[in-house]
């Protein structure tokens, strides 16, 4: 298996492999392909990754920007800037649990400590993402996102926090 970036090539397969791996989630509401062909036409997707086992696509991982209220404000630094969203994530259902995902998730922190981010949010399975360093955090909050899956990876140890707001393309 290989971790690469997605190519024009990739676009149906993500759409089929997403919907695939979203269906049977009960919190989910089925427009995760959806989003994430939106970010795409939006030219707001950082990196989009995709797992490649012997040609194909097994697992994907979107990162795209957040505005996060009050990080950074009064330091010249901006709204937010530098702050990421993971997600959708998606493996296959046949070959969840063999380490697809975590691949995914690394590989796509690592990518973003290249781009000198901040720091990265999700929302999400402190169970599962706590492995990669995510923590639920009072000072980061998502309107419609209960606190206790809402999560932040930072780079640095200087962070502010506040109301982080993803891409449009989340919210239709």
């Amino acid at each position: 298996m290989i971790i690469r970036d997605e190519t024009p090539a990739d676009v149906a397969a993500i759409g089929a492999l997403t919907a695939e791996a979203f269906a049977p989630m009960v919190y989910s509401d089925g427009t995760e392909p959806a989003i994430i062909e939106r970010l795409r036409a939006a030219g707001a997707l950082t990196f989009s990754l995709v797992a490649d086992e012997d040609g194909e696509v097994v697992g994907h991982v979107a990162f795209s920007p957040v505005t996060i209220s009050g990080e950074g404000e009064g330091q010249g630094g901006g709204q937010g800037k530098g702050w990421y969203g993971l997600g959708p994530i998606s493996v296959r259902p046949s070959r969840q649990r063999s380490g697809i995902g975590s691949t995914l998730v690394r590989t796509g922190l690592e990518r973003l400590r290249t781009l000198d981010a901040k720091g990265c949010v999700l929302a999400g399975s402190p169970a599962y993402y706590g492995r990669f360093g995510f923590a639920t955090d009072p000072a980061f909050t998502s309107p419609g996102i209960p606190h206790e899956y809402f999560m932040r990876v930072a780079f640095s140890s200087v962070y502010a926090g506040g109301t982080v707001t993803y891409h449009p393309a989340f919210y239709g």
